[in-house]
């Protein structure tokens, strides 16, 4: 049998997909039943996560483990298995474990050394450990993971290197100050009573905040929460618990808010964020076209009126010429703009710059008089179309070619206006997401969730710690290569003194029969010796297949011992049942 995870994660899948992607608690116990039910798996476990989804397997065929896991990934996670594809990716064996152990030591995660991914391993194995669907492989496996991770933690700094997730989003809040100075005095609103949403609250608490409101579906959690925030000896905040249906209310009067449930549809819808803050924002500044300083028609506004166009004469509108295939009231106020110029005909179809062409040859252009490539503003005169007749020719020999000419020039730069400072800051930790991503478009309101989070995290570097996790992650994958191999070979290696015994035994037995006035000192001394020749032809041997084994490709060791001994496969795989029995009632809990 041999180790198989197929999953996806913030690093191979949009954020959209991992939302769409989320499991449910019940999807969860359902796909490891669904999984240790198939063909090629017997054992299963399942690390989900808000930024990756996991299945572990152990299988005894590799293709076919991978078809069966993707599949029932897809059929889980209700995403169709042709677009949930390309965002999987699958490690076998040496490379899963190595994959686990990195996951665990947070050099995978969104924020790099983050803690909290091992809390969320230990959560997968109980889960697993209760629905039976762990059998030795995964039990040790997730088991030596978390050492790797504390290991990891306690040896190196990466604890430097990252941040738990709720304290990197509460510091995009702050866009990048200090959290504490961003954080004193404000009141915050909890949604969720989870490990998560439990951090966010105990940061807060710590942060300084006046007040902590936590609102859960089950009222009981969201009492205790609140108690354990007033009883911390390191704060001072006041909490207290309400329902869920008490939201709309408290978010009202909340500056940040801090959703993380395990709702499957929005928590924060837009509206009702935007009903929240109405009346907690002042009014925006004019734009252009309103009524205002620097409106038309203000007091800093643009001249208007007779004279005023450029390349015009007084009551000269450019707009009323006939025949021209140009907006031209929107661009004659365009600084170096020329009618009659490239950047007029840049863009252009075919048939407009043919009427283009026969514009610029059969007119004038009400007041602007065209003479070596100038406009001069207040001559009248017929048009010298001389000086752009190369380039027309130039541009219309493109448009026969490709039909239109791309647009050369550069869009003027759009001023967006300025919005107002947040009343209110959301932090969404939740996947799928709590909080209606429209809420980024409102006014008066700063929204971090998962996506932002992700492309906040992605440049962000990484501590010199980072390379010593490496090591420790690649030497504890070694270490556990080398036990697993061995192991493997053990059941044979027991089989095979099993059998030396019995043959000793049988000897014994047959001496008695040939001797029957032997007495028992001598009898007992013969044994003793008997065994002893046996042990020591056996020694060698057996250590040595044991060291082999251990060793990358020395799967093959046990093999050639039951071929060599004429071991009866059935013994051995007795041998590995008892094994397995005795490693399950010793094993404590994850």
């Amino acid at each position: 049998m041999s180790l198989l995870v197929v999953g996806l994660s913030h690093r191979s899948a949009p954020v959209s997909v991992l939302e769409r992607a989320a499991l449910t608690a019940d999807a969860q116990v359902k796909l490891l039943q669904d999984t240790v039910a198939a063909e090629p798996a017997t054992e299963a476990a399942v690390l989900a996560t808000c930024n990756r989804i996991e299945l572990y397997a152990d299988v005894d065929k590799f293709h076919a483990g991978v078809a069966e896991l993707s599949t029932l990934l897809a059929r889980h996670s209700g995403v169709g298995l042709e677009e949930l594809t390309p965002y999987l990716y699958v490690h076998y064996e040496d490379r899963a474990v190595h994959h686990l152990f990195s996951v665990a030591c947070g050099l995978d995660s969104m924020v790099v050394g983050e803690g909290q991914i091992l809390g969320q391993i230990k959560d997968s194995l109980a889960r697993a450990q209760d629905l039976q669907s762990a059998g030795r492989l995964l039990n040790d496996l997730f088991q030596q993971a978390l050492r790797v991770g504390k290991r990891a933690h306690s040896e190196t700094g990466i604890d430097r290197a990252g941040q738990s997730l709720v304290t990197f989003g509460l510091e995009q809040l702050a866009r990048g100050g200090d959290v504490q100075q961003w954080a004193r005095g404000k009141k915050a609103l909890v949604i969720g009573a989870g490990s998560m949403s439990s951090l966010a609250a105990a940061t807060l608490a710590r942060a300084g905040v006046a007040e902590i409101v936590v609102a859960n579906r089950t009222f009981d959690r969201a009492e205790r929460l609140a108690q354990i925030l007033m009883d911390g000896d390191d704060t001072d905040v006041a909490a207290r618990a309400v329902p869920m249906e008490s939201v709309p209310a408290e978010l009202t009067r909340a500056d940040v808010t801090v959703s993380c449930t395990g709702a499957t549809g929005l928590v924060l819808t837009a509206e009702s964020v935007a009903g929240a803050v109405e009346g907690r924002t002042p009014a925006p500044a004019a734009g252009p076209g309103e009524d205002g300083p620097g409106a038309p028609g203000g007091e800093s506004g643009p001249a208007t009126g007779s004279g005023a166009q450029r390349g015009g004469a007084a009551g000269t509108s450019l707009g009323s010429e006939d025949g021209c295939p140009l907006d031209l009231s929107a661009v004659q106020g365009t600084a170096g703009f020329s009618v009659l110029g490239e950047a007029a005909v840049a863009g252009m179809a075919a048939a407009d710059l043919e009427q283009h062409a026969a514009w610029v040859d059969n007119g004038s252009v009400g007041g602007t008089q065209r003479t070596g490539g100038t406009a001069r503003a207040g001559q009248t005169g017929t048009l010298d179309p001389a000086a752009d007749t190369d380039a027309i020719a130039a541009l219309a020999a493109t448009v026969a070619t490709v039909g239109r000419i791309p647009e050369r020039r550069r869009p003027e730069p759009v001023e967006e206006p300025q919005r107002p400072e947040p009343v209110l800051f959301l932090l969404d930790l939740a996947m799928p997401r709590d909080i209606d991503a429209a809420v980024h478009r409102l006014a008066g309101v700063r929204l971090v969730d998962i996506e932002s989070l992700a492309e906040a995290s992605a440049g962000a570097p990484m501590a010199a710690d980072v390379d010593q996790v490496r090591r420790i992650v690649s030497d504890e994958v070694a270490a556990f290569g080398a036990a697993l191999r061995a192991a493997h070979i053990t059941p044979t290696v027991v089989a095979l003194r099993t059998m030396a015994a019995d043959v000793v035994a049988g000897e014994i037995a047959r001496l008695d029969g040939r001797l029957p006035g032997l007495d028992d000192k001598h009898r007992a001394e013969i044994t003793q010796t008997v065994r002893r020749v046996v042990d020591k032809l056996l020694h060698a041997p057996t250590v040595r297949v044991k060291q082999l084994a251990a060793e990358p490709g020395g799967a093959g060791y046990a093999d050639a011992l039951r071929t060599l001994f004429d071991l009866d496969p059935e013994t051995v795989a007795a041998v590995s049942r008892a094994e397995d029995s005795t490693t399950e009632k010793d094993r404590g809990p994850a």
